[in-house]
């Protein structure tokens, strides 16, 4: 079916960026018969940073992406493009503590029995003061998790990797973020869930286990870049291009007959212009805003420029296989080291090593571009995560017998103060005059959204570019929520993802 039947033309469509969101946009056009063209800057890879890394015959993943979602449509969509490549694995996660694993999520009884009668006694005295003083009107991160757990709790459990991730302090991060992502947590239900049979609590939940503790999660067999590998090769087959290497750096849009010229550099040097109706962007809003002819007023552009980034590294280490752990990843909460989380690459696929007696593991180093870490040698990351795994006792001397590094910019966009008014001004300049241009995916809408998430920001712009109307709020596409059209205006009714935002010094 070729759903621009009717249509006087094909619609004409750019899609900056490889990524989850506008590989999904780019397919579903292309197979209703729209000319697309997608345009990816990295010369190798699509996927953007759910693409597969490949080193000496091993391939890893750049953070670790579980493929599940709440939409029977995205689960339906990774069916159809990747189909019997998709494998079922188990999910194991632990927080390193102490030189002891504890149980992610956490389990009360685990927990409490790791730390020992002393310290769990006053872990234990902390919750309760912390219930019976409770901090009045939370507004820190600090704050919510102290209420719920105690401080001595919130300390061991939450505040070194939160900070490590963020950059920030725990009290700089605002109770907003810690109210979405953990809402539901105290210690008080932990134990009864530890010592309620598991029967009960499948009966209360209808049956169904809260998303945290998902048991199991579909992984593309050679990592999640596979399922963005097929995507492309599907885009061409419905007939659109999708070309590497090609680093967009003018958008020209002419009001008068509404259409858009795109124009890229390749990596050989050579400059491409691209003529078309809508073009869909999945790039940081900083940096389309500078691409963007006629310039934007000073304001706007000032307002992309201040939204910020958290980036992160990979220091993939290939070491022997003796008595590794078995977990996907590991949180290290230990302020000795500065690596933040661990993947066990095997774990997650072992389609993803080549070799039965080797593993490789993946260390992640939260950082800002331009930082010490950021800046260092991969000789030195390679020496650093080779200490630190050793210091951490997860690996012994000599079991490592290479590495390589992999620096992701713009990893999470940062929730600051002033973030969404940034964003609203942006938007409704560009809403006002340069009607075509769409926003999407993680970077593109400066929102932390899963994948899936991303990916429905694609669809549902697709699905409006081809019905030539706006029929889907791409804006409402958030991380908790079902997909389903709500009111006349079929808008999408969902709750936002939430994530770290400073506190203000007034609310200080």
């Amino acid at each position: 079916m070729n759903d621009t039947a009717g249509n006087d033309k094909a619609a004409r469509v750019v899609c900056i960026g490889a990524g989850p969101a506008c590989l999904t946009a780019a397919r579903r056009l292309a197979a209703a018969g729209a000319e697309v063209t997608v345009l990816e800057r990295d010369p190798v890879h699509v996927g953007g940073i759910s693409r597969t890394e490949h080193y000496q015959g091993f391939r890893f993943d750049v953070g670790g992406h579980r493929f599940f979602s709440k939409s029977a449509e995205i689960e339906a969509l990774w069916d159809d493009i990747l189909g019997d490549q998709l494998i079922t694995r188990p999910r194991k996660s632990r927080i390193f503590y102490n030189g002891k694993l504890f149980d992610y999520p956490l389990r009360a009884l685990d927990a409490l029995t790791k730390l020992g009668f002393v310290e769990s006694t006053l872990c234990v005295m902390s919750y309760l003061k912390a219930r019976a003083f409770p901090i009045k009107n939370p507004q820190t991160f600090e704050d919510w998790v102290t209420n719920e757990l105690g401080h001595r709790l919130f300390a061991i459990s939450f505040e070194t990797y939160t900070e490590k991730v963020w950059g920030m302090k725990c009290r700089e991060i605002s109770a907003d973020w810690a109210a979405q992502r953990i809402k539901g947590l105290s210690l008080g239900g932990a134990i009864r869930s530890a010592v309620k049979p598991k029967w009960v609590s499948r009966m209360q939940n209808g049956g169904i286990k809260a998303k945290t503790l998902i048991e199991s999660f579909r992984y593309p067999k050679l990592g999640p870049g596979q399922m963005w590998e097929a995507a492309a090769e599907q885009v061409r087959s419905h007939g659109g291009t999708v070309k590497l290497g090609m680093d967009v750096d003018r958008l020209e849009y002419d009001p008068d007959n509404g259409e858009w010229r795109v124009g890229a550099t390749g990596a050989d040097g050579q400059a491409e212009s691209f003529r078309c109706d809508h073009v869909i962007s999945s790039a940081a809003i900083a940096e389309l805003a500078d691409t963007i002819r006629p310039a934007p007023p000073e304001a706007v552009l000032s307002a992309a420029h201040a939204l910020r980034y958290r980036d992160f590294l990979t220091v993939a280490l290939i070491v022997r296989d003796v008595d590794c752990f078995d977990d996907n990843w590991i949180y290290i909460h230990d302020s000795s080291v500065k690596v933040g989380r661990i993947q066990n690459f095997k774990s997650w696929s072992p389609h993803l090593v080549p070799d039965p007696d080797l593993n490789c593991l993946g260390l992640e180093y939260f950082c800002f571009s331009g930082d010490g870490l950021w800046e260092s040698h991969d000789e030195a990351l390679i020496r650093l995560a080779d200490e630190e795994l050793i210091q951490l006792g997860l690996v012994t001397p000599g079991h490592v017998v290479d590495g390589t590094v992999i620096r992701q910019p713009r990893a999470y966009p940062v929730y600051d103060e002033n973030y969404e008014d940034r964003i609203a001004l942006f938007r409704e300049w560009l809403e006002k005059n340069r009607p075509g241009l769409h926003l999407i995916g993680r970077n593109g809408m400066h929102k932390y959204n899963n994948q899936d998430h991303a990916m429905m920001t694609g669809l549902l712009t697709a699905e409006n570019i081809l019905a030539g109307e706006r029929l889907y709020d791409v804006w409402a596409v958030n991380q908790d929520a079902e997909y389903h059209e709500a009111g006349e205006d079929r808008t999408l009714a969902m709750s936002e993802r939430q994530v770290p935002r400073a506190v203000s010094e007034k609310k200080l």
